[in-house]
């Protein structure tokens, strides 16, 4: 009995039109960054399972996928681990490799490893898979493709500037507006919990507070009493979430909350650097977030996170932030980054659901040749080379099927034109060039026919 066939759930197949409009959303990107000065790296779909454990934080550890050992390794299976419910000293006997969970971590890897081939500041972006062991939902995949720009070796608020800039240029070429590019930082985060209370407390306030708007401030407050803070604290925080009117305006409200704590201070002082870089440049919907915490646990400083238009129901469609120190984990210290992320996944069903893809881009070719028998073909070929190498894209019909399904295949290829060259042509020595779409036909010379009216 045949299999029936199937993908594994939260993978996708694409189909030649959506790979068209991914690599139009991908090319946009990547003209971007290369205008900025980022240089193009790959790595390897798997890294080393001790690369990537313990820098997501729990979560990520839990969602990440494992590659099975294989081959005599497989023996070494720790399986008194697994009778005794140790689940994670047993995966780890019987695996070494994980695929990766973002590109930010093997990039802290890849700077440490190649740190004398390199020069610093160094610029780089990366358009890759990525793959997390998620329930499958809208907008949320198992497998997914991250477009990221990061610079390593230096900190400086016309960094964190450009990357407001980057995110806003690429949405403005996409003809994407309404999208809003969040910032927060994280020593106000670091601040804050010391107001709150002890600072060590930092991970179960922000946890809390990433759930805003999900559950409201009611809701963070009962968590947060739930994690332990009290009274106090919580009618400290109320005028917080309260906060309004302009980024400066916000700012300069807590700056007046929070005068006696010098690390949220120093936050809000960076986020005003950064702001008069960005300024002259009028970024379109540029917020403060108070909530905005992001999940991983490697930021130290300026965070970005962009909700799309409020007319799609989607999560964040681009993220990132400043991530100090880093490539210590692999040895090499003092190498502070910043780095921003666009989902390549959900970017697309956001342009798909505002219609906001070009027509042309259903244009796999731009001639299709019909086929009236292979001698008429023959005589075709070396026209059809050159009109390929001045940049037309030709389909010959490869058999004499009837003309009737051949002009079918014609309409759903979305092909512009369509070339008749039968015998009346051969003997007349012309083409008949059809306009698929006003019907229209001419007769043209072939050996004068100028390929540029088929592109007009």
């Amino acid at each position: 009995m045949a299999q029936k066939p199937s993908i594994p759930k939260g993978t996708r197949d694409f189909l030649p039109a959506d790979v068209a409009r991914r690599s139009y959303v991908i090319n946009t990107i990547r003209t971007h960054f290369e205008r900025y000065g980022f240089l193009p790296i790959e790595t390897p779909s798997m890294e080393k399972s001790v690369s990537l454990m313990g820098k997501y934080g729990e979560e990520g550890d839990r969602l990440m996928f494992h590659v099975l050992n294989s081959g005599e390794k497989i023996k070494k299976a720790d399986v008194a681990a697994l009778s005794e419910s140790k689940l994670g000293r047993f995966t780890q006997s019987i695996s070494e490799k994980a695929l990766r969970y973002d590109l930010t971590v093997p990039f802290a890897r890849f700077v440490a490893q190649h740190q004398h081939e390199l020069s610093f500041p160094f610029k780089r972006y990366q358009v890759q898979s990525v793959w997390r062991a998620d329930r499958p939902q809208r907008g949320r995949f198992q497998e997914f493709t991250q477009c990221d720009a990061d610079v390593v070796g230096a900190v400086s608020p016309v960094l964190e500037a450009e990357c407001i800039q980057l995110f806003d240029s690429v949405f403005h070429s996409l003809h994407l507006k309404g999208a809003t590019i969040r910032i927060n930082h994280r020593n106000i985060l670091s601040g804050i919990a010391t107001y709150l209370g002890p600072p060590d407390r930092i991970l179960d306030f922000t946890v809390a507070l990433d759930k805003l708007d999900k559950i409201g401030a009611a809701g963070v407050f009962d968590e947060l009493k739930q994690r332990g803070f009290g009274e106090d604290a919580l009618t400290k925080l109320t005028p917080l979430l309260e906060l309004s009117g302009s980024i400066v305006d916000q700012l300069d409200i807590l700056e007046s909350l929070l005068k006696d704590q010098p690390m949220a201070i120093e936050g809000i002082a960076h986020l005003r650097d950064v702001l008069r870089f960005v300024s002259p440049l009028h970024v379109s919907n540029l917020a403060f977030d108070l909530t905005l915490a992001r999940g991983l646990n490697y930021y130290t400083g300026i965070i970005f996170e962009v909700a799309p238009p409020k007319t799609v129901d989607l999560g964040s469609i681009g993220a990132g932030g400043r991530y100090d120190d880093l490539t210590a984990l692999f040895g090499l210290k003092e190498m502070h980054g910043l780095g921003i992320s666009f989902g390549l996944d959900r970017l697309c069903m956001v342009l798909e659901e505002l219609d906001l893809y070009p027509s042309t881009l259903q244009q796999a070719v731009d001639v299709i040749v019909l086929h009236f028998g292979d001698a008429y073909v023959q005589d075709l070929i070396p026209h059809i080379a050159k009109w390929r190498n001045s940049g037309l894209r030709v389909l010959v019909y490869p058999t004499s099927h009837k003309l009737k399904k051949q002009m079918q295949f014609a309409n759903q290829s979305n092909a512009p034109w369509a070339l008749f060259y039968g015998e009346e042509e051969q003997k007349e020595g012309i083409l008949t060039v059809k306009n698929m779409g006003t019907g229209e036909t001419d007769k043209i010379n072939l050996d004068v026919f100028d390929t540029s009216i088929l592109t007009t």
